[in-house]
Order: C-alpha cells, then sequence, then structure tokens
C-alpha cells in the first residue's frame, strides 16, 4: 500500500500521510542531515510548524551530534529533547535520533534504524510502545538499536544475494538501456515499469522486466495484473 501510494501517484501530487513519511525517511540519506536546511525540510515534509521551540530543539539536537557522548546516549537523548519542547514531533525526533547517531559514530550516511525497531513486540510494556518521553527511554533506546543493527545486518546479507542474482543476469540482456534499469533496481526498493529511462518504449520496458523475472533477476512485488512494481 505505501509502495502503491508513493510510486502510483501523479507528478506532484500529495502521496498522503504515510507516503509524507516515507519521503521524509529517504531524506535521511544525505551527507549532512543536520544541517538547518535540511531538518526544516524533513519538517516541512511532516507538516510540522516550524516555531521558535522547534527551532531550539533542533539547535540542541545539533550540540548534541558534536558532543562526545556516546553515540546511542546522545542519540537517545536527541530525541527526547525534541519531543520535551515539541510532543506532536515524535518522529522528526526518531529521524534526528539516527542523524545524531551516525553523527557520533562518523558514519559517512545515516541509516534510518530506530523507528522500526520501536514497534516491536518485545519493547512494549503495559500495552504501549517506547516513547521519547518515558523514564526508560534511554535503556529502551539502547536495546531498540542493538536490535535495528542487527536487523540491518541480515537485510544487508539478503539485499547482497539478490543484488548478485540481478547482475549476474544483466549480461544477458540485450535490449539498449538496460543498463539504466539495472541501476534503478539496485538503487531503489520498487521501480514502477511504466517509468521512462533514456529511449526506451513502455512495451520495451514491459518486456524488459517480464525477461528479468523469468530470468529470476528480480520479483514483482504486487502479485497484479496491472499497476506492476518490480524490485529486488
Amino acid at each position: 500500500m505505501l509502495r502503491d501510494a508513493f510510486l502510483l501517484r501523479h507528478g506532484g501530487d500529495d502521496p498522503g500521510p504515510a507516503g509524507r513519511m516515507l519521503v521524509a525517511w529517504r531524506g535521511l540519506d544525505r551527507s549532512a542531515p543536520l544541517a538547518d536546511d535540511s531538518v526544516l525540510q524533513v519538517a516541512e515534509t511532516l507538516q510540522l510548524k516550524v516555531d521558535d521551540a522547534l527551532r531550539a530543539a533542533i539547535a540542541d539536537v545539533q550540540q548534541l551530534a558534536a558532543s562526545a557522548q556516546a553515540a546511542p546516549f546522545a542519540a537517545a537523548q536527541a530525541a527526547r529533547v525534541v519531543v520535551a519542547q515539541r510532543p506532536d514531533a515524535e518522529i522528526l525526533a526518531l529521524w534526528l535520533a539516527d542523524a545524531v547517531l551516525a553523527a557520533r559514530l562518523r558514519w559517512p550516511l545515516p541509516l534510518p534504524l530506530i523507528a522500526g525497531a520501536l514497534v516491536h513486540s518485545s519493547l512494549r510494556s503495559g500495552g504501549h510502545r517506547p516513547y521519547p518521553g518515558d523514564a526508560d527511554w534511554t535503556l529502551t533506546c539502547c536495546v531498540a538499536y542493538g536490535r535495528a543493527a542487527a536487523q540491518a545486518c541480515d537485510l544487508f546479507a539478503e539485499l547482497g544475494r539478490s543484488s548478485q542474482k540481478l547482475i549476474a543476469v544483466a549480461p544477458r540482456l540485450r535490449a539498449r538501456g538496460a543498463g539504466a534499469v539495472i541501476e534503478t533496481l539496485l538503487d531503489e526498493d520498487a521501480v514502477l515499469p511504466s517509468a521512462r529511462r533514456g529511449a526506451m518504449s513502455d512495451r520495451g520496458l514491459r518486456r524488459l522486466f517480464d525477461r528479468l523475472v523469468a530470468l529470476g533477476g528480480v520479483r514483482e512485488l504486487t502479485g497484479r495484473s496491472t499497476f506492476r512494481l518490480y524490485g529486488l
């Protein structure tokens, strides 16, 4: 449903709440995520009001990223600081936590880790998922990052195997422009075959994706006969 909302919209149409959240998390993958412009752009995407409280929270987060505090503790504190000043900005708080973690670990780019891990059943207490304002938030955040790291490693291995399958069948493709399609499939979670790439026609693209499925390089993700999406 999220892939449909994001990929099947027309032009600049609003992708809806879930689609906006996807756009925000995709925006985490940048070299300077904690720059004012980057954070404010994400806040705008999430339709958050930019006021003095939010700007103050962002400044506090930037200081945490530059501090000597251990990475997971700095990330946990970053999320706590944001929701303390703007309780409506939880998603942005978790986005910033991942950005701070990457900064403290000196990663070239951040990874979206914490938000997905927080919904795991093992971290629920009293029927509620963890929240950055909880008294035990720092401990819970560290546990969640440990789980998220393990999941990220598993996903990396899975995507690595799938990528190798696609790369292995690529030389068997004769269509002009197939290389650009392969690169897109390696970069994106899902690809709409009707999206124009180079000089290939819509029919040519459909035939190319059918060929890739037959060769085991990609899979069709929706199970539909129309409006198909493809990916590793």
